[in-house]
Formats: C-alpha cells, sequence, structure tokens
C-alpha cells in the first residue's frame, strides 16, 4: 500500500474525518503505481466521450435515485477546514434569506438567479471534478460573476494520484487525469496548478490551494486506502 506520508489523518467508515497532512506537490507513486498510469494509455473515443456528456444529467440522477444521501456522509469537516463558514452560525443568520434552486453552471447564467456581485462566499465541494475539461473555465467565470469584490470561493476537490484515480481499468480514460466511472460518471483528478490557472484565468486571487492527504479505514475488512483531495479558497479582488 502506498503512503501518504507520516503526518496523515485516519477516518473510519461513519466517523468524522480528522485532520491530515497537507502538501503543495503531489505525493510520489510507487513504480507498480506509475506502470498501471504508463500502461492506460488509450482514450475512449470522441463519439463516447461526447455521449457521457449528452447524458451527464442522466446519470448523475440516478446516482442520486440509488444513492440518495446514504453516499455523501456529513462528516462535519467542512467548518473545520473552511472556518469562514461558521459565520452561518451567527444570531443573525437568517434562512429564510436562503435561495434554493438547481443550475447548470456550465450553461446557465448565475446572475438569472443571484444578483452580481452580491455573494460573500461561494462553495464548491466535489463540484468542478464532474464537470466535462471544457466547460471548467465557464463554471468558474459563472461564480465570479456573482462574488462580491472581495469575496471568497472554498473549493475541495479530488487530487492528482487519488487512490480512486489509480483504481481504474483500461477504457474508463477520458484524457489526461479524468476518467468515466462504472455508473456513467465523471470524475477529474486536480493539480494544483491547473486548479490555479482555472481561477486565476477568470479573475480570481489565489490565497490558498494545497493537496489535503487522508486515509479511509476500514476496520471490518482491515483496508487502509489513501485519498488526496485538492482543497483551495480564491478571492475576487476588490474593485
Amino acid at each position: 500500500m502506498a503512503q501518504c506520508g507520516e503526518d496523515v489523518g485516519r477516518f473510519c467508515s461513519g466517523s468524522n474525518e480528522v485532520s491530515g497532512a497537507a502538501a503543495t506537490i503531489p505525493r510520489e507513486l510507487t513504480e507498480d503505481e506509475r506502470r498501471v498510469l504508463e500502461k492506460d494509455c488509450h482514450v475512449v473515443s470522441d463519439f463516447r466521450r461526447q455521449k457521457f456528456e449528452q447524458e451527464a444529467k442522466k446519470h448523475w440522477d440516478l446516482f442520486y435515485k440509488r444513492n440518495q444521501t446514504k453516499f455523501f456522509k456529513d462528516r462535519h469537516w467542512t467548518t473545520r477546514e473552511f472556518e469562514e463558514l461558521t459565520e452561518t452560525e451567527h444570531e443573525h443568520y437568517d434562512a429564510e434569506r436562503v435561495n434554493a434552486f438547481p443550475c447548470d453552471i456550465t450553461k446557465e447564467d448565475l446572475s438569472q438567479f443571484v444578483p452580481a456581485a452580491s455573494v460573500d462566499i461561494a462553495t464548491l465541494i466535489f463540484v468542478l471534478s464532474a464537470l466535462e475539461i471544457n466547460t471548467m473555465a465557464s463554471a468558474v467565470k459563472n461564480i465570479w460573476q456573482v462574488v462580491r469584490p472581495g469575496g471568497l470561493c472554498l473549493l475541495r476537490d479530488y487530487g492528482l494520484y487519488d487512490h480512486a484515480m489509480l483504481r481504474f481499468a483500461p477504457g474508463h480514460k477520458l484524457e489526461e487525469n479524468f476518467y468515466v466511472r462504472q455508473d456513467g460518471t465523471r470524475a477529474y483528478y486536480f493539480s494544483l496548478e491547473k486548479l490555479a490557472e482555472l481561477f486565476q484565468a477568470a479573475g480570481f486571487q489565489m490565497v490558498s490551494n494545497e493537496y489535503i492527504y487522508r486515509e479511509t479505514v476500514n476496520k471490518k475488512e482491515g483496508l487502509c486506502v489513501p485519498r488526496i483531495f485538492v482543497q483551495a479558497k480564491f478571492r475576487r479582488p476588490l474593485e
């Protein structure tokens, strides 16, 4: 089993996530892992890739119909990692002012739902990785336009060389670091450079940007797998 570092946080199935190591460079691959990635050099056809994009909504709808809220458990890590979110516990926080709406941020104009330059904090928690690569830039720019000057965008997503990335069998690769799962949903595994490039091109300034190392421990099965995420904060400059 490849190690993520000496100071790696652990969490068990059904428990809360705890703090672990952070780094600004990706972990070093083992020789076996390197060979696996080098061997998987063929990508799916353009036809299949376009089909996955066209049917993305259907695949995610089926995912949530099948799993409901059981798959993504609340590990209570968001307020620990992003202290800015604790402001929602302020005595003046008014739940009646929350505006819930569905929106395809790759196609629909967010300012039709939220006034431009009005949002203090936007969160992207495992969002960008599910998008087709060529739509990520427009999605980030869409978010930029509704964040107020001085406001923040907080992000966590899948990181380069995450255990899940190394488990894909041949035939699931869409592009470098971009894969399709068995159920048709997709996942991109970010480098810090790719993430910074996306947000800075949209007009954001980088506040922090790092890899987060975790270990998922399944005591019943006796398994321990290394997880790698990217975690970042980006600010819209004051005008």
